[in-house]
C-alpha cells in the first residue's frame, strides 16, 4: 500500500473519483439521451434530409466528446481499483509516488510527470481530457502558412 498519502487524503481523492465517475456517468446518459450510440447516430440521421445534413456536424462532435468522456470515466475507473488495491498515487510505469499536489488536480492520473511526459512523446497521440489539468483544452494548430514562434504566431 502506498504510504506516502495520508488516510485524510486518500479520502479526499476517492471522493473526488467518485464524484467524477457520477458527473462522467451522467453527462454520457445526457449526451445521448439515454440510447446507447448506434441508436443515437440512427435517431439524428433520421431526420429529413435537410436535418440530416445539418445535424451530420452535430454527431460528430458528440460522438467526439462521448470518446473524450468515456475514455475519462476509464481513467477515474481504473484510479478507484488501484485505491481499493493499495497501489493508488504510485507511478504505473517507474513506482515512484505521485505528489499529493498532481492528484489534487488529476486524481485518475497512473503516471508521476516524468513518466507522464515520456510516455506523451512516445505515443505521439494528444492527451485525453483525463490527462489534461482541468479547465485546459488541446491547443488548436496554428492556420495553414503561420509558423508558431516562441512569442506566438508569426506568419511564414
Amino acid at each position: 500500500m502506498s504510504r506516502h498519502l495520508g488516510a485524510g487524503q486518500r479520502a479526499l481523492l476517492q471522493t473526488e473519483l467518485e464524484m467524477r465517475q457520477r458527473r462522467l456517468d451522467q453527462t454520457l446518459g445526457t449526451h445521448q439521451e439515454g440510447a446507447s450510440r448506434v441508436e443515437h447516430a440512427h435517431d439524428l440521421l433520421a431526420q429529413d434530409e435537410e436535418g440530416a445534413r445539418r445535424h451530420a456536424m452535430d454527431r460528430e462532435v458528440d460522438m467526439a466528446m462521448s470518446d473524450l468522456d468515456i475514455a475519462e470515466l476509464g481513467a477515474v475507473s481504473r484510479a478507484l481499483v488501484r485505491l481499493r488495491e493499495g497501489d493508488y498515487g504510485l507511478c504505473t510505469d517507474c513506482g515512484a509516488e505521485i505528489p499529493f499536489d498532481r492528484l489534487r488536480v488529476e486524481p485518475q492520473a497512473e503516471r508521476c510527470v516524468p513518466c507522464a511526459s515520456r510516455h506523451e512523446q512516445h505515443s505521439h497521440t494528444p492527451r485525453t481530457n483525463s490527462e489534461r489539468p482541468q479547465g485546459r483544452a488541446a491547443p488548436s494548430p496554428p492556420p495553414a502558412g503561420v509558423k508558431k514562434t516562441w512569442g506566438g504566431p508569426a506568419s511564414s
